[in-house]
């Protein structure tokens, strides 16, 4: 069984496999604005010389959530290139799939339409780059949808409860059962598999004889409390899941010992940070599946671009310089210098025979200075590799070690500051200073009506979407129904009022109907900003370096807006030409800055003027010290989407019975699994035992 032809016969299933391609990152740049559309070329033509049965994305194709022209035409033109043509699909699909596509009126897989010819079908869920927005729930994914390029599945339109339906596929006498959950906001997700609001259907008839494939996008690794997935949230029926979001290649499958399946980890196809992670070698997978079996190749891709990262801890160089040698920060310079060629040395070395890898590579060199060390110039530094490196303006990245508080015995006299503001932050996001900044001030400047989280979402809208009455819309939404709930109460007097205001608030914190909230004031935002017609369609987003190793710190420099010229925009006092030096006018989205005695009595002056007032905006800093750019940040979503209609020829031929999360199935589990590289039977492996 070595030849090929032999292995891949009539009964198996081959399907290439690959996540966060990230199609547009940074496209305007000189040197590395082709590397992912290179990337793309060279997975879509590996699937072409393979001859798989289709392509299973999970998500994060686009980077940008508004991609490009020129990113929307190099995607279509090369699914067009590689994906139609006059070989035969040799698969069926069983389930009913005006469930499977239900984000288009065509709901069918591409390769039945009889107007396209399709010779491998691409199936894809979102991912957090490229997610549903806009009051009708589309995304890039649903534009190729609708051209019959792409099959978009595993949308959720609920909030409340979310069904996984698979597309049931067969191959001969395999059955694959493929399952898809496109990205959640992971506190969301993390909390509907605790209270069992995820359930994942299976076939009535035969559940034994079905391989099933799981692809989702969320984190897989440890952010927060709630903001990952554990892997023993998933049901225990799936044999393979497919792991997107994380960056890192773990492609090699690993075994569950919990719940008894395995999971793999592609990872991005382009380094979007230049962290450990992005710097493992990129795969991309060959699956293999007959009957009950598996079998996964790992393909090395070519056309990546090279990273390399070292650490260098100046105090562990003691016998050459400490900080009281003279000259010692150009002998530290030195030592930068000598770690880099290195680098760029092995770079070199592994570069040779490969004619297709970029010839510039990407260098991070991260020195930690800490123990009395001064930095030197990074910028004269890079003036050294500017030929020789793919990004020379940030080479060099100086940290320092978090400085502990010891002996703390009364919380209330900490310094703060010093807590939440190190030399490097790692993986904070824009919703996270919003929550740290609150925790940390003091009483008197703390949210009244909204909760940190809401805050929080509405400032990520405010800068990931454009959503630019995201954070105006919340303040007035709140207000209207604090101010409802107060005169349902007949609540009078000023200290009743903040009693009343600060229970209302409390109550709502990480509940459904704070979400529901700040879905329902960002659908107002979006409203307002298609009544204005201020769509951006002409828009070409700028590219946006997602550096976030070490929460890399970006100082936000005085440039000109967005507006026309310097004036506000359709005469709202939401101007967005002026620096952010210069003084604005009070107006509606951008109200100067109160005195102490005057913020204590807002609230109550807001409510007293309730029926002379209509809308309230609110406040907003002028400037913001620290902005923290991650690749992991999560979005909202705003699912809104009929359901198309039917198609007459589509039949049903199997029936579903509701398995909620974490479930126990007591069948046999006959997966096998050979991690091997060498030649021959791929399928040859242990049984897997049952459960007990």
């Amino acid at each position: 069984m070595s030849s090929e032809n032999t292995l891949d016969d009539e009964d198996t299933f081959k399907i290439l496999i690959s996540t966060d391609i990230h199609l547009g990152y940074l496209e305007k740049d000189a040197i590395r604005g082709n590397d992912s559309y290179n990337t793309l070329d060279e997975i879509l033509e590996c699937a072409k010389k393979n001859q798989v049965d289709f392509i299973l994305l999970g998500g994060d194709l686009f980077h940008e959530n508004k991609p490009s022209r020129r990113c929307l035409h190099s995607c279509i033109s090369m699914l067009r290139k590689y994906c139609m043509g006059d070989s035969p699909v040799t698969f069926n699909i069983l389930s009913d799939q005006t469930v499977n596509f239900n984000t288009t009126q065509f709901p069918w897989v591409n390769y039945q339409d009889e107007n396209l010819n399709i010779s491998i079908p691409v199936f894809s869920i979102h991912g957090n780059h490229d997610d549903p927005t806009g009051a009708e729930g589309l995304c890039a994914l649903d534009l190729l949808s609708a051209s019959g390029l792409v099959n978009h599945f595993g949308h959720s339109h609920s909030v409340e409860r979310i069904e996984i339906s698979p597309i049931l596929l067969q191959k001969g006498s395999t059955k694959l059962a493929l399952y898809g959950l496109g990205s959640i906001p992971d506190e969301r997700l993390y909390r509907m598999f605790v209270n069992n609001q995820v359930t994942m259907l299976r076939p009535k008839e035969d559940q034994d004889e079905w391989f099933n494939l799981f692809a989702i996008h969320q984190n897989r690794s440890k952010h927060g409390p709630t903001n990952y997935i554990p892997e023993q949230f998933l049901d225990d029926f799936i044999d393979l899941v497919v792991w997107g979001h994380e960056h890192e290649c773990l492609i090699a499958p690993t075994r569950n010992e919990q719940q008894l399946f395995y999971v793999t980890q592609p990872g991005s196809s382009v380094a979007t940070s230049l962290s450990p992670g992005e710097a493992a070698k990129k795969h991309i997978g060959l699956l293999r599946v007959k009957g009950r079996k598996m079998n996964l190749q790992k393909i090395p891709l070519k056309t990546v671009r090279q990273f390399f990262i070292q650490d260098v801890v100046l105090a562990d160089y003691e016998d050459l310089f400490t900080p009281d040698t003279p000259q010692v920060v150009k002998k530290v310079e030195n030592l930068c210098y000598a770690k880099v060629s290195e680098m760029l040395e092995e770079a070199e070395r592994e570069r040779l025979g490969c004619p297709l890898t970029p010839e510039k590579p990407l260098i991070r060199l991260r020195v930690d200075y800490s123990g009395g060390f001064e930095t030197f110039n990074t910028s004269r530094f890079s003036q050294k590799f500017v030929d020789r490196v793919a990004n020379p303006k940030d080479i060099i990245h100086f940290l320092r070690k978090r400085e502990q508080k010891e002996n703390i015995k009364d919380e209330f006299n900490v310094d703060y500051s010093k807590l939440v503001k190190p030399a490097a932050v790692e993986g904070l996001r824009v919703e996270d200073l919003v929550k740290q900044y609150f925790e940390a001030a003091e009483q008197k400047v703390q949210l009244s009506l909204l909760t940190e989280q809401g805050m929080g979402k509405a400032i990520q809208e405010f800068v990931d979407k454009d959503e630019k009455d995201a954070i105006e819309e919340l303040i007035t939404y709140q207000l209207e129904k604090t101010q409802r709930h107060l005169q349902s109460r007949a609540v009078t007097t000023e200290q009743d009022i903040d009693a009343e205001i600060q229970k209302f608030r409390d109550s709502k914190k990480n509940t459904t109907e704070e979400e529901n909230d700040i879905r329902e004031a960002i659908s107002r935002a979006r409203a307002h900003r298609l009544e204005r017609g201020d769509l951006d369609l002409s828009d070409e987003p700028a590219d946006v370096a997602m550096d976030s190793d070490e929460g890399s710190v970006a100082l936000p420099a005085p440039t000109r807006g967005r507006g026309r010229g310097g004036r506000a925009r359709g005469g709202r006092g939401r101007g967005r030409g002026a620096t952010a030096a210069e003084p604005k006018p009070a107006g509606r989205g951008r109200s100067q800055k109160s005195a102490p005695a005057s913020q204590s009595r807002s609230i109550f002056q807001a409510f007293q003027a309730s029926s002379q007032r209509s809308r309230v905006g609110g406040s907003s800093s002028s400037a913001i010290d620290e902005v923290i750019i991650d690749d992991s940040d999560e979005d909202i979503p705003v699912m809104k989407a009929t359901r198309p209609p039917s198609r007459s020829s589509v039949t049903s031929t199997s029936s579903f019975p509701k398995y909620s999360s974490q479930s126990q199935s007591q069948t046999s589990r006959g997966v096998a699994f050979d991690d091997s590289d060498e030649e021959g039977n791929p399928f040859k492996g242990h049984s897997r035992g049952s459960r007990r």
